[in-house]
């Protein structure tokens, strides 16, 4: 096999495995966009039913307050009081039913993922110790250098030191 040969080959092989990371990576994607979109749809559901027990809830007190107004002693007694409490009563169980399905919703995570994932978190550590070492020898240079200036300063030099030099010398003539 030639150089030119061993070459093509060489970027076959590559172009091969950048497809199969690049399908791989595409496959993860559409995975979790998946999940975000029933986390959506189920977060928009509790939303909405949330919305209709605020609505029989004023129904209520307003049905309670015109009972109360008109003198009735049991406005709980009443029919329609009694049917908008019965109304509230399965909207929250639905709301219960839809908690529990979002808590107890098992995750789809398959032996490729998580080896994925897991090389993924190693890669990360790695980098994160990096990063702290780095900072810690910034910081050591920071005060190695810090220490170096106070321990080397000079003192202040004094304006006109010739020419208060001369002065001395002229006098002393």
């Amino acid at each position: 096999m030639g150089f030119w040969d061993k070459i093509q080959e060489d970027v076959k092989n590559n172009l091969k495995e950048g497809l199969d990371i690049f399908k791989e990576g595409s496959s993860v994607f559409t995975e979790k966009l998946e999940e975000f979109t029933k986390g959506g749809k189920k977060k928009y559901k509790e939303f909405n039913i949330n919305m209709k027990v605020q609505e029989e809830f004023a129904k209520l007190g307003g049905e309670i307050y015109d009972l109360v107004r008109e003198g009735t002693k049991d406005p709980l007694g009443d029919k329609k009081v009694v049917s908008i409490i019965n109304a509230i009563n399965k909207l929250e169980n639905k709301i219960d039913k839809l908690e529990a399905d979002q808590s107890e919703a098992p995750k789809k995570t398959t032996a490729k993922n998580k080896t994925t994932v897991k090389k993924k978190i190693a890669v990360k550590k790695k980098t994160v110790t990096k990063k702290k070492t780095t900072v810690k020898k910034k910081t050591v240079a920071k005060k190695t250098a810090a220490k170096k200036k106070t321990t080397t300063r000079k003192a202040p030099a004094t304006k006109n030191t010739a020419a208060t030099e001369e002065k001395g010398q002229s006098e002393s003539s």
